[in-house]
């Protein structure tokens, strides 16, 4: 493992009396995609929450570029905090149903004090990016489909242009085109950015096709 990297370090969970996982190590290093495997149960989205700064472990620790990351994601400097993303299984789950698609790609934006007309103007980047039309970003949840709201939800990922970017069954509840597209922003992102990726899947064919290497998460590690 380089010092440059994500990392978890003998991260423990448990829910209750059920330890999710157990003393569990892994790296993302800059440019790479890991692929993390394992049954229904195994702790792969645990695992994605910790790496992700929303959850801290029982034992064990996070680094980020070798330094401990102590707290969890709102108690961090932004300056740390923004430098990880996370995209969700399920985009209607991850948003606020009151608020317009340009308002959801703005949120971080908005956390960290960005002016509202700066905010607006990367939020119409960043949808154009992930090929939402303007019209779009005037409706909420609601009114679109779940590859439009998880589109948004992407481009909410990259707004701060993270190092690190978590993809937690990100594509599973999509049409095959808009998996295809959110696939191809990611990796185009990735490659402009050497940014490192956690991929989550229960698909062999996206996992072979992605994934630089995989690591395998059996039960109650």
């Amino acid at each position: 493992m380089t010092a440059t990297a994500l990392a978890a370090h003998q991260v423990t969970v448990s829910y209750g009396r059920q330890r999710v996982l157990d003393r569990v190590d892994l790296h993302i290093s800059p440019g790479e995609t890991v692929g993390l495997r394992g049954p229904s149960g195994s702790g792969k989205s645990t695992l994605a929450r910790v790496l992700a700064l929303l959850h801290a472990p029982d034992t064990g620790h996070v680094t980020l570029d070798g330094q401990p990351v102590v707290g969890v994601r709102h108690r961090l400097p932004a300056a740390l905090r923004t430098r990880v993303a996370i995209l969700f299984q399920s985009p209607r789950a991850a948003t606020d149903p009151r608020l317009t698609l340009a308002d959801i790609i703005a949120e971080p934006l908005h956390a960290t004090g960005t002016h509202r007309q700066e905010a607006a103007r990367r939020a119409a980047e960043l949808a154009d990016l992930v090929g939402l039309t303007p019209d779009l970003l005037t409706r909420r949840p609601h009114a679109v489909s779940d590859g439009q709201l998880q589109r948004a939800c992407l481009a909410r990922a990259l707004v701060h242009q993270p190092d690190y970017l978590i993809c937690d069954e990100a594509t599973a509840m999509l049409d095959a085109s808009t998996q295809a597209h959110l696939a191809a922003v990611i990796t185009d992102y990735q490659r402009q950015h050497t940014a490192g990726v956690l991929l989550i899947t229960h698909d062999p064919a996206l996992m072979a096709r992605w994934a630089t290497r995989t690591v395998d998460l059996p039960v109650n590690q």
